[in-house]
């Protein structure tokens, strides 16, 4: 005959060994592997032979917690700096919006590059032909990086 009673007051006493929201899960894990263990061996547990099983339960709960991914939903909230309720999907970057931090290396990219093939890329963005001497001189500029771009490749 098995002792439930027993069996719920051991489970109750390591339920807070959990998660808030898994104790009572918990509790019904512990109180029924007690009486799995009770029937195969077909009598009675001790008092520490119960405590022992329970611990067992415990420590496979948490290692079984462990090994699980953590999973997000994109509709996970989250609060933003100024403490309002934003939904996950809405802080992913748009591809559309103007990305400040490459527009920014780019002007400082233009305040190293060389002041005459400023005024030749200014020429062709407005349509404006190019000399003889200009288009001379992108060609050998455009020569150039390339050749630093295959040898990065090589």
């Amino acid at each position: 005959m098995l002792d439930w009673e027993k069996y719920i007051e051991i489970a109750s006493r390591f339920q807070h060994k959990a998660k808030a929201e898994d104790r009572e899960d918990l509790r019904h894990d512990i109180i029924v592997r007690l009486a799995q263990i009770a029937g195969q061996n077909g009598n009675q547990l001790t008092k520490p032979a119960m405590l022992r099983v329970a611990s067992y339960v415990v420590q496979s709960y948490w290692r079984d917690l462990m090994r699980k991914p953590t999973l997000l939903s994109l509709n996970y909230e989250l609060e933003d700096e100024d403490g309002n309720s934003v939904e996950l999907w809405q802080t992913l970057a748009d591809d559309k919006a103007i990305d400040l931090e490459a527009w920014l290396d780019a002007r400082t990219w233009l305040l190293g590059c060389p002041r005459r093939l400023v005024h030749i890329a200014v020429k062709r963005y407005s349509g404006k032909r190019l000399n003889h001497k200009d288009e001379v001189y992108y060609y050998r500029q455009r020569q150039k990086q390339l050749k630093k771009y295959q040898l990065a490749l090589n």
